[in-house]
This record gives C-alpha cells, sequence and structure tokens, in this order.
C-alpha cells in the first residue's frame, strides 16, 4: 500500500482558475497530487483562490495574467517554469461571454470573445508546447462548449469560438503526439457557474427543459473529467472532445 498521490511530481497551469470550473479544476488537480499555478485576471479572487487551495496542502503559485495577450501568457509559462521547473498540463479554462442577437452584435463583443476564447487558448497552448516538446510529454486539455457543438442562439461569437477551441484541440493533438503530448476539449452544457447565473431565467429555465438528466451540472462534475485527462488512465486519449452536459448535446 502506499499513499501517493496520483499526480504526486506534476505541474498544472490552469487559467481561469479563480473562480467557477476552473477553481474546481485547481482543487481537484491539487487534492491528487498536483503543484498548480492558477491565473486570473482579479487579483483579490487571485489571492482567495491560491488560500483556498493551499488549505489542500498543495504547492500552488498565483500569476495575474490575461491569456488574451501573448506577453501575459508567456509571462505566465516563465513563472511556472521559474517556480516549479517544468509544466505537465495545462487546462485552458479562462473564457468570457458578450451575449447579443447577431444582427446587433458589435464588432468588440466578437472581438472580445475571440481574443479571450480562441486566440487566448492558441496563444497559451503554443507557449506551453513548447516546453513539452522539450520534456517529451505533457497534456494540453481546453475547456470548450457545447455551445461548439451545437450552437447557442444570442452566442454566435461565443459559440465560434468555441468550435474554433475544437478544431484547434484536433490540430494540436496530431501535430503535437509525436512528443507523447496529448491534448483534448471538455465541453461543459449548462453548469452551476457565475456564468450560467447570468443567463435570464426564461432562457435557462428553456435550456434545461432540453437536458435529459433535468438538472443543472456542478463545476466539480467537470472537473473530474479534466483530472481524468490528466491521469495515466488518458495516455491512450487525444484529439477527442469529451460533452459533460447531462444529455443536451449527443
Amino acid at each position: 500500500m502506499t499513499d501517493r498521490k496520483p499526480l504526486a511530481g506534476r505541474v498544472a497551469v490552469v487559467t481561469g482558475g479563480t473562480r467557477g470550473i476552473g477553481l474546481a479544476i485547481a482543487r481537484a488537480l491539487a487534492e491528487d497530487g498536483t503543484s498548480v499555478v492558477v491565473s486570473g485576471r482579479d487579483a483579490a479572487r487571485l489571492d482567495s483562490a491560491v488560500a483556498e487551495i493551499e488549505t489542500l496542502g498543495a504547492s500552488v503559485l498565483g500569476v495575474a495574467a490575461d491569456q488574451s495577450k501573448r506577453e501575459d501568457c508567456d509571462r505566465l509559462v516563465d513563472a511556472a517554469k521559474e517556480r516549479f521547473g517544468r509544466i505537465d498540463v495545462l487546462v485552458n479554462n479562462a473564457g468570457i461571454t458578450r451575449d447579443q442577437l447577431l444582427v446587433r452584435m458589435k464588432d468588440d463583443d466578437w472581438d472580445q470573445v475571440l481574443d479571450t476564447n480562441l486566440r487566448g487558448v492558441f496563444l497559451m497552448t503554443r507557449a506551453v508546447a513548447k516546453s513539452m516538446m522539450r520534456q517529451k510529454s505533457g497534456r494540453i486539455i481546453s475547456i470548450a462548449s457545447t455551445a461548439g457543438a451545437m450552437g447557442n442562439p444570442g452566442q454566435v461569437n461565443y459559440s465560434a469560438a468555441k468550435a474554433g477551441v475544437i478544431g484547434l484541440t484536433k490540430a494540436a493533438a496530431r501535430e503535437l503526439a509525436h512528443w507523447n503530448i496529448l491534448v483534448n476539449a471538455v465541453a461543459p452544457g449548462l453548469i452551476e457557474t457565475d456564468m450560467a447565473a447570468g443567463i435570464p431565467a426564461e432562457a435557462r429555465e428553456a435550456l434545461l427543459q432540453q437536458v435529459p438528466l433535468k438538472r443543472v451540472g456542478a463545476a466539480r462534475e467537470v472537473a473530474e473529467v479534466v483530472r481524468f485527462l490528466a491521469g495515466d488512465g488518458a495516455a491512450y486519449v487525444t484529439g477527442q472532445t469529451i460533452h459533460v452536459n447531462g444529455g443536451l448535446y449527443m
């Protein structure tokens, strides 16, 4: 018998790791023995997340960063490597919404969502992949969405960005397999987060009626799939999008 945790000795970077799904992922990885680097744009939330993860006995570093900016992505990767020496897992979780009907959507609404939710995933994946190639190992896990697979009215920007994440995941998985870097996506449906709380009650209820399990998911249920993809049991899984949505999209 051993008390060694399944991900002991590994280092994970979780963008947008200060609340919701990102914080749940950071906690789950920390519970499995991972040293965790969390990033976010809100310094107060970042401090709170670091303190919460530290209560689990994990090594944790908080870095204020905006993943839509290349210099922030490079600084985040450098900070992780300086503190822990390597990066084994990247979780691209940071994301925003700027919902509006197509004909009313402003250019800025489109640009901001694509910059954070798609360009940011590209920037982080590129920055971390270089380090993982030298290690000849790594896991890159991006948080997509059912919106990227089935579309969502009022979210042409968000749906397009998340569809792009799914395509990026498949292409990167093919490119990086040579270095034993596995690239996958997790696509949540209706999950109880601050982002979901912003959905108007009528739209939320209409969406819930489409969920066969008839309930909203928990952030922890998304984190459990990320935990699996980060672990040894997923060693033959790459280029996949795993949907966590209660049957909303099949």
